[in-house]
């Protein structure tokens, strides 16, 4: 568990008296929180609003930074990881204790524009769910932007979601689209996939600002695409297969049973009414393999269903007794 740490001790009302939370998580930016929240204050002026910092993990003096500004501010608050868990995590702690009608998440490395949040909000209330920011022209180098196309155009091909920036750091959610996702790993990439999956699928999109980073350096490494990818294809595997496993892995052990299969057929063809010898043909090792790995992946599929069946059967004694399990 993410040993949490806050300033204040109130229990924080889930009542929607706030207008807006702004969920901020940072790591390492004691010199952009002061001008961000000097933004953040300007733009949100119509609007009640509440500022979480969260600090994933800082050793740059960035937590003082924001406890100050939590001592003299009523409208922010500050969570502190004690290590660094990434940005999901830092995230998920910040939806955790929201109160506002509508959240908003921003990075602090002023890259994304404050003042854009109003746009978004007034998307919200029109009708999205969700609305998330297109850094149409970015002030990133190219290692940062050309891999990022290519990740954005293969996840909007795999998820059926059109946008063209799921990595923007800049979203606006509906609360209730928040309290129905839950963020760990990677998966802030694919909060809108999440939200889908929830039914909230009016998703929106707005082109927005994006500045040249002023302070330090970026956080992210080349490791961010592979890591994004891999939780990628979780994603997709669990949202398909989760409830019918022998579907997927059925359907592959099927196909190797059958190349397997007609592999063997041929070289006993060949064997019982040609004659020729097997022992030196590396396809009959081919073929007994794939048999034996066909096997394994129905094997699998099989044991996945029973786990689904046992998980049914004594979570829900209701529906058990119903089905006659």
């Amino acid at each position: 568990m993410h040993e949490l740490k806050t300033n204040r001790e109130e229990v924080l009302s889930k009542s929607n008296t706030t207008d807006v939370s702004v969920v901020v998580p940072l790591l390492n930016e004691v010199q952009s929180i002061d001008e961000l929240y000097d933004k953040l204050k300007e733009a949100l002026q119509d609007y009640s609003f509440e500022i979480i910092f969260v600090d994933d993990g800082s050793t740059d003096g960035s937590w003082e930074k924001i406890s100050a500004l939590c001592e003299k501010s009523d409208n922010v608050k500050a969570l502190r990881f004690r290590r660094n868990y990434g940005k999901s995590d830092a995230l998920q702690a910040g939806f955790n204790v929201v109160s506002g009608r509508y959240v908003v998440t921003i990075d602090a490395d002023l890259q994304d524009d404050p003042f854009e949040i109003p746009a978004l909000l007034e998307m919200l209330e029109q009708n999205c769910d969700l609305v998330s920011g297109w850094k149409k022209e970015r002030h990133d180098p190219v290692s940062k932007t050309v891999p990022s196309r290519f990740f954005n155009a293969v996840t909007r091909f795999t998820t059926g979601i059109n946008l063209h920036d799921f990595n923007c750091g800049l979203k606006g959610y509906k609360r209730e689209v928040i309290e129905s996702i839950y963020l760990y790993g990677e998966m802030h990439r694919y909060v809108p996939l999440l939200a889908k999956w929830q039914g909230f699928d009016k998703i929106g999109e707005k082109v927005v600002k994006h500045h040249p980073r002023k302070y330090g350096k970026t956080k992210f490494g080349i490791s961010r695409f592979l890591n994004g990818f891999l939780d990628l294809v979780t994603l997709l595997f669990v949202s398909r297969y989760m409830q019918r496993p022998m579907h997927f892995f059925g359907s592959i052990g099927i196909l190797f049973l059958l190349v397997g299969g007609g592999i063997s057929a041929y070289l006993a063809y060949i064997k019982i009414f040609l004659g020729e010898p097997l022992a030196n043909r590396p396809l009959l090792f081919l073929g007994i393999l794939l048999i034996l790995v066909g096997v394994q992946f129905f094997s699998i599929g099989f044991l996945g269903e029973l786990i689904n069946r046992w998980q049914v059967k004594y979570q829900n004694p209701e529906i058990d007794e119903k089905a006659g399990l």
